[in-house]
This record gives structure tokens, sequence and C-alpha cells, in this order.
């Protein structure tokens, strides 16, 4: 087995065990797969939507050429944000004597660039206008206002007339296809209502809830009055909160849900940080967000809404945009782990978010610095994006395989595909912030080998590339670090770090398949390593 490994460990020299003797080499994992042998059509739910932080950012020329690229590259169908009705998206005035005056230049410039790339709105209807709100409590750097309309009237009037605007911009056909998304994690006071009331969060949980059902259900059924096949759903709450609650009011008041969605982050403790000066701690659960994920498709299954679809309109390891476990190699693997075995108890799994252009706390001052993004300021990829471009790269058939943490797949083209990763649970638990954790080197232990054995290949010659992701390679924070962390990059800096994270093949050779139709190689694999290995009949 040695003799095997080392031609592979010989190209990706600093992945090899160091001084460790041949006896004590751990037996290699193997994933096998039957090429003849479809599980059934492999399934896209990863890439159906994708976050970012509010509308008006998607004004700006560079997040719309990050957003242009990751479409390309991970085929994100959908996108959420925040923010669509704030004042500095231009939307909501009054005159005088207090008559509407609606301006949607704004906003048909955002949906022209998204549907020009192919890109749908996963509408949020959110936040309040200030000339329409009954508050002055606000949220985040833009001041986004999140009390209740001052006159709910005047809000059905908003939502019913944007309904009506877009669709005759872009037809009914095209807005059917759309999703309408009420508000953004109510349960949270910091989100609804307000701060000012100064009530206690157990206090406000009742109050939140009664007000959240009122807007739900005149939300809903405004955008109703313009066409009743639309899709309208909710409560998008953090924490999986208010799941029971909607499904009953909705049922009990006849009120429209047409998909249920929430939030999910596999933290130990909440699920807001608007000043981004919170100290997480990655949950030691290795189920985490699965679970809950299974949990909600278990509740709505018992719901009269049973044929209703899940959405989860944000998720992630962490809930705050200053945590370096995004930048990290370690978000990778784990991407890929909750993909995997939620399975399909999810219709959508909305990363949160694709880029760092991102300012809920400000602008922020240097390149890495623990945001959301799959890219950051400077369009360079993170570890967490090429778990989107490889799952994006697999074929459309996905291929039985016994592995738990690997997907074979297979195309029209007699290509074949393997993505397969380590997830392994680092992180000390309580004792360690993220912040201090994930900020710091942190190598990655051996695992040993593992073996990648396909069946059922057309005989004859094959083009393989092999690409890793993990500590060192692929992996542009560990690069910035080997660069002194600069709070600033030059050119020829971000050209380095570019090289450093460029996607570029471990292995890229002819094999030839004889005709048993068999591959089998080696790969070294450490903690949170990510493989993908593509075989494509040679030209």
């Amino acid at each position: 087995m040695l003799r095997r490994l080392a031609p592979l460990l010989a190209l990706a020299s600093p992945l090899a065990p160091s001084a460790v003797a041949a006896d004590t080499v751990a037996a290699p994992r193997v994933i096998a797969a039957d090429l003849a042998q479809a599980r059934g059509p492999m399934s896209r739910m990863y890439n159906f939507c994708v976050g970012a932080g509010r509308a008006n950012e998607g004004l700006r020329a560079d997040w719309q050429r990050q957003l242009r690229f990751v479409r390309e590259q991970c085929g994100f169908r959908y996108l959420r944000f925040h923010g669509l009705f704030c004042d500095d998206m231009g939307v909501y005035f009054e005159d005088k004597q207090g008559r509407p005056i609606y301006n949607w230049q704004y906003v048909d410039e955002l949906f022209d660039f998204l549907l020009s790339i192919g890109v749908k709105p996963f509408v949020e209807l959110s936040f309040m206008p200030e000339a329409l709100a009954s508050g002055k409590d606000t949220i985040f750097w833009y001041r986004a206002n999140v009390t209740p309309p001052k006159d709910y009237a005047k809000w059905q009037a908003l939502i019913a007339a944007f309904t009506r605007h877009v669709t005759e911009r872009y037809g009914a056909d095209e807005v059917r296809s759309w999703y309408f998304e009420v508000w953004n994690e109510p349960n949270l006071a910091d989100f609804w209502i307000g701060k000012s009331s100064g009530r206690s969060y157990q206090d406000f949980l009742p109050i939140g809830l009664a007000e959240y059902k009122k807007l739900y259900a005149d939300t809903a059924r405004a955008v109703k009055s313009v066409d009743a096949t639309y899709r309208v759903g909710g409560p998008a709450t953090a924490g999986e909160g208010w799941i029971d609650e909607t499904l009953a009011f909705c049922a009990e008041q006849k009120v429209p849900l047409d998909f249920v969605s929430t939030h999910s982050y596999a933290t130990m403790s909440g699920y807001l940080d608007e000043t981004g000066n919170a100290g997480t701690v990655l949950s030691s659960d290795r189920d985490a967000i699965t679970s809950g994920v299974r949990r909600v498709r278990a509740k709505i299954d018992a719901s009269p809404y049973r044929d209703r679809e899940l959405h989860y309109t944000e998720w992630s390891t962490s809930y705050t945009p200053t945590d370096p476990v995004h930048d990290s190699y370690h978000s990778a693997a784990f991407i890929l782990d909750k993909i995997r075995h939620i399975g399909a108890a999810a219709d959508s799994m909305s990363y949160w978010t694709f880029t760092d252009i991102f300012e809920e706390n400000g602008p922020r001052t240097t390149p890495f610095h623990g945001g959301f993004g799959l890219l950051n300021y400077q369009d360079l990829p993170k570890p967490s994006f090429y778990a989107y471009q490889f799952l994006h790269r697999l074929g459309d058939t996905e291929v039985a395989c016994a592995d738990a943490d690997a997907f074979v797949c297979r195309d029209a083209r007699g290509s074949a595909q393997a993505l397969f990763w380590d997830f392994t649970l680092t992180h000390p638990g309580p004792s360690i912030i993220n912040q201090e954790f994930y900020a710091r080197d942190q190598p990655a232990k051996d695992k040993g080998p593992a073996e990648l054995r396909l069946s059922g290949l057309k005989p004859g010659a094959y083009r393989v590339r092999a690409t890793l992701v993990g500590y060192h390679k692929n992996d542009v924070q560990s690069a910035w670090r080997d660069l002194g962390a600069p709070a600033q990059l030059t050119r020829a800096q971000v050209a380095t770090l570019r090289a450093a994270a460029a996607g570029a093949p471990a292995l890229d050779e002819t094999v030839t398949i004889g005709a048993d139709g068999k591959f089998a190689r080696p790969f070294p694999l450490r903690e949170n390593d990510v493989w993908f290995v593509e075989l494509q009949p040679a030209k």
C-alpha cells in the first residue's frame, strides 16, 4: 500500500505523514462506487439560493462583479438580502398631505441586473421605510428601521404596489417563480418592534409574535391580491423559532403560507451581533444545523402544510460577520458535511453570504476579518467558495456510495466525479472563542489515506484531475498569515494570494482504464481536507 501511495504523496509532499513508521499508518478509508449503480438525480438544493447583506450594496460594481462570478462558478439561482424597503433604496415617501409616493428606480436597477445574469430574487420584504414607521428604532450601521408600520393599510398598499410593479415590469410568469418572504428574524427584538420598548427578551416574545402575525397576514394577503399564485412565506426566524406558532396561526386563520423559512447557525450562543463584537463558539455537536433542519421538516410534515417547501434562508458556521472561522479552511468540510446529511429535508440552504461586501457593522478595515462571504473584498476565494464550486461541478446523476462523507456522480459525457472530505471538529469548546482559535495558525493532523475505487468506467484514456482544499492548500487565510496578515494589500500581495488560492489541481495526468472498467488511487487525507477528483474521457 505504501508503494501505491508514493506517487501522490510525493506530488503533495506537505500532506504526507512526517516521520511515521510504516506499521503505524492508518488503514485507508475506502470510497467505492460502481458508476452503473445510479442513486438518482444529484440534488441541487445547495445552490438554490445564496445570501447577501442588503439591497443597496447590490448597486455597487464590485458586488455585481462578484455575484456574476459565483453565479458562473457555483450555479446559485436565487439571491436573498435585507433592506429592499430601507430609505437608501428610495422606495417610499409621503407628500405633505400624507399620501404615499412610490419610487422603484433603484429596485429596478438591482432586479434588472439579477435577472440579466440568471439570478432570481428571493424577496425579503423588509425593513420599514422611515416615513411609514411607527417608531425610530433602527439596527445596523445603515440604520434599518425595525418598527411596525404606523398604518397597516398603507403598508398593505405599499406591498401591493410593489408586487404590481414587478408584475408589470417582468411579467406574471416570471414573478410566479419568485418567493416573497415576510420580514427577517422577527423573533429577535432588535429586528422587530425595537429596543425602545424597554422590555426584556422574554417579555417581548408574545408581543412580538402577535404583532408579527398581523404583519404576516396583511403582507401575504397584499401579495396575493395581485396574483393568488404568487408564493409567500415565513416566518424567517432566527434559530428555528415560531415554526409551530406560524403553522397553527395560518391554519386557523386561513392565511396563505406557501413555504416555511427559518435560519440556523452552528454556534453555542445567540443569533445576532449587530456591532460585530460578539465572541462566538462553534458548536461541539457534529449534528448541529442538520438535526434542526430535520426537526423543522418533521413539524411541517405533521401539520396541514406537509407539502410545503422548507427554505433555510440563512445558515453558516457562525452568525457574526467578524468570525475567522468563515475565512478558515475548516469551513469547506463543514459546509459539505451539512449539505450531505441534510439531504432532502430542506428544499434550499441559503449560505450567508456570497461576499464580504457586507456592511451591517460598517465597512471592514482588513481584507480578512471573518466576514461571511465566499469571496473577500479583493475577489479572493475562500475555502468555503470551493465547497460550492466542487458541488456545482458534480455530474447530474448521483451514484450509490456507502461513504457518509462523499458524493460520487457521473454525467452524460462519460465523465465521473468524486467529492470527499474529512469533517473533524477541532475546536476545543467553550474554553476559547472562535475569534481566538480560528485567528491562529491551526495545522491539520494526518488522518491516513483515503482510497477512491471506481468501477463501471468505459475502457480508454481518461484525464484525471484532483484538487485539494485544506490547510495551506487553496487556503487563502493561511497564505495571508504567511504574508504577515497585512491590514491593507498591495497589488503584488493580492496576486500572491490569488495564486495561492487559484484552485490549481494537485494532480493532473492521463490514465488508461482497462477492460475491467476500474480505477483506484489513494489520496492523503488530513483533518478537514476536501478532495474533488474528476475523470474525463481524453480527447
